[in-house]
């Protein structure tokens, strides 16, 4: 497989979660450590979505970590929005 075509559902990925994020980006304005960390927790996703799959199950469980972690920064900055 091409490092295009493995690309390619990557950067998918990171607009899907970019426009989800659209709607909070008025509470987020507000917020740039909590901003920052939740950037870098999808760009550790985008990297762990790359990492081959041979890890005896520990990628998958912290590809949902990851989603947990991204998904209570997203709650808390909605949260300090109200």
């Amino acid at each position: 497989m091409s490092r295009v075509a493995i690309r390619k559902p990557v950067l998918t990925l990171l607009l899907g979660i970019a426009i989800g994020a659209g709607g909070a980006f008025v509470a987020t304005a507000q917020q740039p450590n909590m901003q920052a960390a939740l950037s870098s927790l999808q760009a550790a996703r985008a990297e762990l979505i790359q990492a081959r799959p041979n890890k005896g199950g520990h990628r998958d469980r912290a590809i949902g970590f990851v989603d947990q972690a991204i998904n209570q920064t997203q709650l808390g900055m909605n949260y300090a929005g109200d």
